[in-house]
């Protein structure tokens, strides 16, 4: 299927240009969006005449999310989990959660599906996380896993 992008999408394509996509991903995630409209002649004649603005926009985007990436820029956050005697946990640390310490100690908010952990974690220790804050911005904070203590 094809589709005009109306913003940058890594590893996709960039604003205005025409691609070949499947149907699903077409539907379900780039029309959803609103990163792409289906390519008709109407639809490219009219992604040609606001294509300034939707790069202006993009722009804008690109240096709000290089501040943050400034800002979050190997910072290391700690989140406290119950854990076994061999340093496995109950369960794992998930976006969701990453994003929660995020908001409570620096006040960004992050939306979960921008965080992606190197690997699963699922252990205590220090991790790796990469946060896609633009089509062609990322920064990388580290979380720490400590136990929890058990007050019983």
């Amino acid at each position: 299927m094809k589709v005009i992008l109306l913003e940058n999408v890594r590893k996709v394509g960039s604003i205005g240009q025409i691609i070949d996509v499947k149907r699903g991903f077409a539907r379900n995630f780039l029309i959803a969006k609103k990163k792409a409209l289906f390519a008709s002649k109407e639809n490219i004649k009219e992604v040609e005449k606001i294509k300034s603005d939707l790069n202006k926009k993009d722009q804008d985007k690109k240096n709000i999310a290089k501040e943050l990436a400034d800002k979050l820029k190997n910072k290391e956050y700690e989140i406290r989990k119950l854990s076994t005697e061999n340093r496995e946990l109950y369960g794992s640390v998930k976006p969701t959660e990453i994003s929660k310490i995020i908001k409570e100690k620096e006040n960004i908010e992050i939306n979960p599906s921008m965080i992606q952990p190197t690997k699963e974690i699922k252990t205590l220790g220090l991790f790796v996380v990469v946060l896609s804050l633009h089509s062609e911005i990322q920064s990388e904070i580290k979380i720490k896993v400590t136990p929890q203590e058990d007050n019983q």
